[in-house]
């Protein structure tokens, strides 16, 4: 799961709010781009895949699911590897902070914005399906303390969830999220994608619901433009859950991912404890 999500943060990179002809003539699923204005390198993940990170480290480290706890997971993973995709107030705000309760006592959280919702898919890795919304939901309050902002997460992590317990099929997955969060989960997604985080999670699980393999997926998520990054992390977390999605990825999107100490063989590690969880 964490791979290839880095993988759709990585690739949406190169396109997030770009032209629309520069995703009709670059989006070919094969490579890594670099952004026509953004300083980021080609195969390097944003805060999507950080603030993941984060919440997986959670998670594997058995935290107590608290907000001072994942306050204090969201400013190390930020302070130990700083990187651009942060919005800029957040981003700002992260640099001063000391620590995760200064955060906690300087942050707003009114934002019904993505990012809750794109650091949620590591949590469906959870058994119990009210444990994952449960701890979807605390985690988002932290910074996106808003009905909207909530619910996103929610069906983010849920859609992950769904695949990995095996909850149904393919094409049972909006019925599912619907009987959680309601949201308009069997229409398709059309139209540029916006930074609203229900707006990105619908236009994924249409993504999800549309394709039945990875590399149409990817392509797919990037097509609608906008902030394409976030959808990509999102499609591609749950849809490397799903066994009716063929994972054909090709290699040169895993070889070009970063491989820092965070990068590809750090989140392969992490991966393989972070799904251990499913089966307790």
């Amino acid at each position: 799961m964490l791979l290839e999500l880095a993988i759709g943060d990585a690739y949406g990179a190169g396109f997030e709010y770009a032209a629309d002809r520069i995703v009709r003539e670059r989006n070919d699923g094969a490579h890594y781009v670099r952004h026509p204005r953004h300083a980021i390198e080609p195969g390097c993940y944003t805060d999507d895949t950080q603030m993941s990170l984060a919440i997986a480290e959670a998670l594997a480290e058995g935290d107590p699911w608290t907000r001072e706890s994942l306050a204090e997971r969201f400013v190390v993973a930020f302070k130990r590897d700083p990187r651009e995709g942060y919005a800029s107030r957040f981003h700002g705000l992260l640099t001063e902070v000391r620590d995760g309760a200064d955060l906690l006592a300087r942050i707003v959280p009114d934002s019904a914005k993505s990012g809750a919702a794109m650091r949620a898919p590591p949590i469906g890795a959870l058994a119990d399906t009210a444990e994952v919304v449960r701890r979807s939901e605390l985690q988002a309050r932290i910074t996106h303390d808003t009905p909207d902002g909530v619910a996103a997460a929610v069906a983010a992590a849920l859609c992950t969830h769904y695949f990995v317990h095996r909850r149904g099929a393919k094409d049972g997955l909006a019925g599912y999220l619907a009987a959680h969060v309601p949201g308009p989960w069997r229409e398709p997604w059309r139209g540029k994608v916006g930074a609203l985080g229900m707006d990105s999670v619908h236009a994924a699980v249409a993504a999800v619901l549309a394709h039945s393999r990875m590399s149409e997926l990817l392509r797919a998520c990037i097509a609608y433009t906008g902030d394409v990054d976030t959808v990509a992390t999102i499609a591609l977390a749950a849809g490397a859950c799903s066994e009716e999605i063929a994972q054909d990825l090709p290699a040169s999107l895993y070889d070009g991912l970063e491989n820092g100490r965070y990068g590809r063989e750090y989140l392969i590690a992490l991966d393989a404890r972070l799904m251990a969880l499913a089966t307790r």
